[in-house]
């Protein structure tokens, strides 16, 4: 784990290059271009909020911004762990290299994802005072959290980059998975509407720890739980050893299987 960080590190202005150019790559020549970094969860906020808020009527005050708070963190998450699945097969001409060190797709999708999710905070500050809702000093949090799901998704990320090389049918059940995923983490309703004999799930599920801190930060203004929070951190430390154990058992592979 430690080997692939010093390379990672060593080969910093390699990632900082790449990572620029899948931001300024991913919308190059569309219409709206950099425009769809915020217009697809605003498009998917305005969905959930009319089906969920006027046909099922989930009671929350300010749903839209409740849902918004946890939309853009899942769309880091979500769109880091599916892009990163195949991101070393897409990149199989890097790979064949000799120098090249592998880990460095993975690392630059998810970070490339980070950058679109910081893009997208001003929006989410422009909802938060249209809905007259106060920026309070519990945002001084936000890096700590985020710094969390970066560590725990790039853990996932390399897991998955890995063995889909091995394992092509990963991408495919990727996608289910991260729909029943989405689905027991409260993005589009609240953890209290969970009966109290399966709020376990949420204490399991880092992302739910995660998801549920940064609505505690922006929707309900004050600190999130701390030891949760520690909890998901360390379930993140644990998630990035077990995914480089991983990477590093099939890497020395990727060169034929791609």
């Amino acid at each position: 784990m430690f080997s692939n960080i010093k390379e990672l590190y060593r080969c910093r202005v390699l990632v900082i290059s790449l990572v620029i150019r899948e931001v300024k790559l991913r919308y190059q020549g569309s219409v709206l271009g950099f425009f769809w970094t915020f217009l697809s969860p605003f498009l998917l906020m305005c969905v959930y909020t009319v089906v969920f808020s006027v046909f099922l009527r989930i009671n929350i005050e300010n749903y839209p911004v409740f849902l918004f708070c946890g939309l853009l963190p899942w769309a880091w998450f979500s769109t880091s762990i599916l892009d990163g699945a195949d991101s070393i097969i897409r990149g199989g001409e890097l790979i064949t290299r000799v120098l090249f060190p592998p880990q460095v797709l993975p690392t630059v999708t998810v970070f490339s994802n980070l950058i679109n999710f910081v893009l997208s905070l001003p929006i989410l500050f422009l909802f938060l005072l249209l809905f007259k809702i106060k920026i309070a000093t519990s945002l001084i949090a936000l890096p700590i959290v985020m710094i969390i799901q970066a560590v725990f998704t790039m853990g996932v990320v390399l897991m998955v980059s890995a063995l889909n090389v091995h394992f092509r049918d990963v991408q495919h059940i990727l996608g289910n998975l991260i729909i029943m995923w989405f689905f027991a983490t409260p993005i589009i309703y609240p953890s209290t509407s969970i009966p109290v004999r399966l709020r376990f799930i949420i204490y399991v599920n880092p992302m739910g720890t995660l998801i549920k801190a940064y609505q505690d930060i922006l929707f309900y203004q004050h600190f999130p739980n701390w030891v949760l929070l520690g909890i998901a951190f360390c379930s993140g430390v644990v998630m990035f050893f077990f995914g480089n154990l991983i990477f590093n058992r099939y890497r020395e592979f990727f060169p034929e299987e791609v």
